[in-house]
Order: C-alpha cells, then structure tokens, then sequence
C-alpha cells in the first residue's frame, strides 16, 4: 500500500483502486448473475496474443465484463512494453486479477490508467506498473511462503495469488483490513477460490508475522529508512524482499536478498529495481520509531 504516493517512474504514473464497504453491491462480480464457469487452476492458458481472443475467452470461462477486459490487455501490453512482467506467470497473474474490484465504483472508468486513485484513509494503492515490477522481481513459485505488508485495497495480494498458495498480508488501519478482507469473502463467495489462498491480519506489518514465518519472499510497500530487522530475521536465508528503503520522500525500492557466509553470518545483498530512481512513498505507520534494533 502506498499512502498518497506521487510516483512518475519513466512517464508512468501510480495507479489504484480499492472497494468502499457500501460499494459491495455494485461491484463487478456481484453483478454477474451465474459463478464463475472455470475456477482457477494452477496450469490454466489463457489466451493472450490478441485482446479479442483474450476478451471472449475471459467472458466465456470467468464470466467477466468485456469493457473492463479490454482495458486490462491494454494495460497488460503497457507492462509488457515496460518490461514490467518477466513470465508466462506474471502475464497470467495480471490478467486473472480484476482490478476492478477492488475499485471504488466511482473510480471504474479509471481503474487501469497509469495513475494513483484515493482508496480512503488517507491511502492509495500502487499502479499496475510498479506491482508489476516488483511482483516479477519477487520471482514467486507456487509454495512459496510471502508475506506482503500493507494490504490497502487488496490488490497486491491478489496477484500475489495467482503466483502462490501461501500469502499473508498485514493492514495496520483496522477498518481498511476490514473492508479488504469483506472484499475477498465476497469475491471467494463468487467463485474465485484463488484468494482462499490469502490470510489477512490487522496488526503492524514492522514486525511481520512471526506464526507464519519464515518467509520465502516478502514485499514492503510503504517506504521505510531501513529494512526492518523483524523482517529480515523472518525471511529465509536465500529469500528475497522488495521495499522502499530511503529518507522520507526518496526511497528506492530495493531488492534484498539474504544469504548466510560459511560462518553462519547473515549477509544482505542490495540492488534497486529502478535503477536509481527515486520513488516517494511516505513511512511506515506504527509503533516501529522507539524500537532498538538499529538501522540496516
């Protein structure tokens, strides 16, 4: 979760959505009128070399409205265009997840432009782009143990579950939490049993979630100085995390990988997925500012 992020990373802007509790009922899935006709499966093709084979085949099998179909494969060729998707994988994740839903009603005409959306609570979520690369960065495999902090709308997750069976994900605002797990049940209710694969915690995601530690990967998307040495402790040693890590205003999104020497110390390699861009996210909220663990 981005809370009031201006992003301009190689002329794309944030972009987000979330889903308001009175907003349940007009939702795309609850307006359907059938389930969806093919669950998700792990070795499941979609079509995607042409919008209109992908649109018919989404509308037939998922039971999805072609309107906002059409505007993710657009979306979907941007991120392939930028580089932004890495794998048949992360193609599939992106358009099995409807963004959509997790978009203010009012803010469906603009659920996949390149551009942040308020989602309330003084937040917003990331855009397509920036999710994109730094999933694809988390280089994710099913069975693999994530852990996202800063659930917001819930969009991140749900990607995140068409890539592995194991997410946790943390909101520290009580009332965003609860309104993204309601949206989850509702969309489970609907037929996509993908996101049973998501557990969701209302609690500071600085400290992680040590019951469900280790983690194989973990993503951060609110910006920090320092890698959080809860974290770090919770990643598995040749795991990998994605966070911003910088002053307030001027993180860099870094890749952490955490190997251990010969001599059991722990080692942190850093490289950012940018390539030097600065990428304002504001900090972390919680409890975190007095703890003494020190900076990494």
């Amino acid at each position: 979760m981005l809370r009031r992020e201006f992003l301009q990373l190689a002329g794309i802007a944030a972009a987000s959505g979330a889903l308001a509790p009175s907003a349940f009922a007009d939702t795309a899935a609850a307006s359907a009128a059938t389930a969806l006709p093919t669950p998700f499966d792990w070795a499941l093709d979609i079509p995607t070399k042409s919008k209109e084979a992908y649109v018919a085949w989404m509308v037939k099998n998922r039971s999805e409205d072609a309107k906002f179909l059409g505007r993710r494969y657009d979306r979907y060729r941007a991120l392939m265009n930028n580089r932004d998707i890495w794998d048949k994988q992360g193609e599939r994740a992106f358009l099995m997840t409807p963004r959509e839903e997790f978009c203010l009603k009012a803010n469906w005409g603009h659920c996949y432009d390149s551009a942040f959306l308020d989602i309330g609570y003084g937040v917003t979520i990331s855009g397509p782009h920036l999710v994109g690369r730094m999933t694809s960065t988390l280089n994710l495999t099913k069975g693999d143990n994530v852990l996202e902090v800063g659930t917001g709308s819930g969009y991140q997750s749900a990607y995140l579950a068409h890539l592995t069976d194991k997410v946790h994900t943390i909101e520290i605002i009580k009332p965003l939490a609860e309104r993204t797990r309601a949206t989850y049940d509702a969309l489970i209710a609907r037929g996509y049993d993908e996101f049973k694969n998501v557990s969701s915690k209302n609690a500071d995601g600085y400290f992680g979630w040590e019951e469900a530690a280790p983690f194989d990967k973990i993503i951060v998307t609110c910006g920090i100085d320092h890698i959080p040495p809860p974290l770090l402790r919770q990643l598995k040693t040749g795991g990998i995390m994605v966070i911003p890590v910088g002053p307030p205003g001027a993180q860099h999104i870094l890749k952490v990988v955490k190997t251990a020497g010969a001599d059991g110390a722990v080692n942190v390699a850093r490289s950012d997925i940018f390539g030097g861009k600065v990428i304002p996210f504001v900090p972390l909220a919680g409890g975190h500012q007095d703890e003494g663990d020190g900076q990494l």
